[in-house]
């Protein structure tokens, strides 16, 4: 009786413990999914992990002997991720890698901002203690190329720059009595595939198993016309909060042989949700209601707020759960809606020019609305390509216009070392097009300096330009290809042949000597 009554207390105990614990963290799951007016399926799925009553660690609390650190133990925020942020004292963090081209013109604002090709990494970091920031940022960028199988380590110092206004905090900087620096780098190369995503729902608490994250089939998410993973932890005063977000453009026309948007979960996702996750305080779907046209939604929303229908999974499912819209007639895309826009802005970008050792770089901004507009303008290229800031003109309908550039900030390149950070604020009239364009030159690279993929190119990271509107934070121009003086690398190929064969021959023939054995053979008489 003492034994079973000392289990009771033990188990009782025990579940308390768990239930603090979960109080001091807390997870939800959201889906937005809207079809965009060309046919397609934008879905956003975002995972928040709260963990109540951190902070981001002092660095002055660092060293490079840290056995003296607490240990950590956590039930649903991740641990992984954890002992990183503690490991370097990041105040925050922000990861993303996209594979396409998000087009704003037909798709209008995305759910989370950061859409730009490859794999972004920007990190705000206070100043101080014995670990600088520089050698922060280059155990973080390592660790976190070990977490999500990334080639996160090839943002070096070539690759990193400290932008000042393009990419300001997006939580709230802790008062820990020092200055805060921003490290930013990119790598338009890189892109998101499966063995990033492995390690991404290894993050969530239900894994891929339940929950909304049990609709991210890799065969569906890689098969779409846009598809972006992002990691971001931020500080607030309620604590540390993890975002975890995976965004994609479905193409629901693609396999069908009707031209009619009709989708569903289980059209897009290959899969329905079979049972909800048992830790998420909430779990929900919002589907963003068409403007026109005959349509059916099934099930019937649980809430509609405006133009959204939500539905709120709970805690369990009596069946599986699938959400669909059906419309009356087939897709109508009408020409206009092909040259109007959904941006306030809209940008194109280009790099001009036939040689291989000079060139010219034009931006092309085409404000969309009556009301002038001011547009911050980042620009960060390596060092095998410079500016020449006085060839800078701005045209309006092919009349300089000086002026409406301001606020200029260039940081100059270092050969084989730094990349150049060029910053400014452009000023668009209503209604207007303003074209942009400054001349560069193409640096001579050493043989040893060039991809394995040297005939190529090489990719220049995508320019930002953040415009003076509430509803839209950052925008990302398509990545560019510059073409530099490449070596014949068949050359020494050619040479190496040549030369192992000419040492093949006459080893063959010394060693033929050296080895055989003459003798004189007698023939009989009569053969």
């Amino acid at each position: 009786m003492y034994l079973i009554s000392t289990l009771v207390l033990l188990l009782c105990s025990s579940t308390i413990a768990l239930e603090n614990l979960v109080l001091e963290e807390e997870y939800t799951e959201y889906l937005s999914i809207r079809s965009l007016r060309d046919g397609k399926v934008a879905s956003s799925f975002s995972f928040k992990t709260l963990l109540r009553d951190a902070s981001p660690r002092d660095p002055r609390q660092l060293s490079f002997d840290d056995n003296q650190d607490a240990s950590q133990h956590y039930t649903l925020f991740p641990l992984t991720l954890g002992q990183i942020l503690r490991q370097y004292a990041i105040t925050e963090l922000h990861l993303t890698l996209n594979a396409g081209k998000w087009n704003y013109d037909s798709w209008g604002v995305p759910d989370e901002p950061g859409v730009g090709p490859g794999a972004e990494l920007w990190a705000w970091m206070a100043d101080g203690g014995t670990m600088s920031v520089d050698h922060r940022w280059q155990g973080l960028r390592n660790a976190l190329a070990g977490l999500f199988c990334a080639s996160l380590g090839s943002l070096d110092e070539q690759r990193t720059t400290s932008p000042q206004y393009a990419f300001p905090p997006e939580g709230t900087i802790p008062d820990l009595g020092l200055p805060h620096q921003i490290r930013h780098a990119s790598h338009a190369s890189e892109h998101v595939c499966t063995e990033n995503l492995t390690p991404f729902l290894k993050l969530l608490p239900c894994k891929s198993s339940s929950g909304l994250a049990s609709l991210l089939n890799p065969h569906r998410l890689f098969d779409a016309d846009w598809h972006g993973m992002g990691i971001h932890v931020l500080w607030n005063p309620d604590g540390i909060e993890v975002h975890l977000n995976f965004q994609l453009v479905s193409d629901p026309l693609r396999p069908s042989t009707v031209q009619k948007q009709d989708w569903s979960l289980e059209s897009l996702f290959d899969r329905t949700i079979q049972k909800s996750c048992p830790v998420a305080v909430t779990s929900q779907i919002s589907v963003s209601l068409p403007s026109s046209g005959m349509y059916r939604i099934t099930p019937e929303p649980h809430t509609l707020q405006g133009d959204n229908a939500h539905y709120e999974l709970g805690s369990s499912l009596a069946e599986p759960f699938n959400v669909g819209i059906e419309w009356a007639g087939e897709l109508e895309y009408p020409s206009a809606l092909r040259d109007s826009s959904l941006m306030p802005i809209s940008i194109h970008r280009t790099l001009q020019g036939p040689t291989q050792d000079k060139g010219r770089l034009l931006v092309t901004l085409r404000n969309n609305g009556p009301n002038e507009l001011k547009v911050l303008y980042l620009e960060t290229m390596p060092w095998l390509l410079q500016f020449y800031l006085h060839t800078t003109t701005m045209h309006i309908d092919g009349i300089p216009r000086n002026d409406l550039i301001s606020n200029v900030s260039y940081i100059l390149p270092v050969p084989h070392y730094q990349p150049a950070t060029f910053e400014s604020v452009l000023t668009i009239p209503g209604n207007a097009t303003v074209r942009y364009s400054v001349d560069v030159t193409k640096a001579f690279l050493r043989y040893t300096e060039h991809p394995p993929d040297a005939q190529r190119g090489w990719d220049l990271p995508p320019a930002v330009f953040v415009p003076s509107t509430d509803s839209l934070r950052r925008m990302y121009a398509p990545a560019l290809l510059v073409d530099l003086a490449t070596p014949d690398f068949s050359m020494p190929y050619n040479v190496i042949i040549f030369t192992c064969s000419v040492v093949a021959f006459i080893f063959g023939s010394t060693f033929n000597l050296l080895t055989r054995k003459f003798v004189v053979v007698h023939l009989p008489e009569g053969n």
